[in-house]
């Protein structure tokens, strides 16, 4: 999924890192059984998802898969997203990216008592294959999108998108650097009334 993202929006603060990072993972109100600073990393991913998915830019990014993807292309745009993230993360990070996620993996290792067990789980593959350092490459995308579509039973066809990626990548890129800084401001925003 797109979690290069949700961990560059939460900023410095670990807990907001850890809460918006393992958010998927959490159904409904079981987020009231974390500690307060990890519930509030948990909202800000709903938040920030429910800003995603009603954006006009998105809703055009996901429009362009619908036809071939259906209901996945917007989980395809999540992905493809955040490897304009990476790519270009020297625009919006003065921490290289190795060393981010480096850091990052480093944080989860140390709080994997706070992750549920799901995530717990995939967490060592995630660390292995280096997940979020691969969302900088297309042959990166390409391998988590064809994770994805293993998850799908092959029913998303997710794999395929890197035909798109490539057809329309300075489109895309477009499309992302016009709707993210609305989303950092939007994210920054709801941190401080969280």
């Amino acid at each position: 999924m797109n979690y290069l993202a949700h961990i560059y929006l939460s900023g410095e603060d670990n807990d907001l890192k850890i809460g918006n990072f393992i958010a998927d993972s959490i159904k409904g109100k079981k987020y009231l059984t974390y500690p307060l600073e990890i519930q509030k990393g948990i909202v800000l991913h709903r938040t920030i998802d429910s800003f995603t998915d009603s954006h006009p830019v998105v809703k055009q990014s996901v429009h362009r898969l619908f036809p071939e993807y259906s209901h996945y292309s917007a989980v395809i745009i999540d992905i493809l997203y955040d490897h304009y993230l990476a790519a270009n993360w020297k625009d919006f990070s003065d921490i290289p990216l190795d060393v981010y996620v480096n850091n990052f993996y480093q944080l989860l290792t140390n709080r994997k008592s706070d992750l549920p067990k799901k995530v717990q789980n995939f967490l060592p593959y995630m660390i292995e294959d280096n997940w979020l350092l691969s969302y900088a490459s297309i042959e990166g995308i390409g391998k988590i999108l064809f994770q994805m579509n293993r998850r799908t039973e092959n029913r998303s066809r997710m794999d395929l998108a890197v035909k798109e990626l490539k057809l329309y990548y300075e489109l895309f890129e477009i499309e992302f650097r016009t709707f993210f800084p609305e989303l950092e401001q939007f994210a920054a925003q709801k941190i401080i009334t969280l």
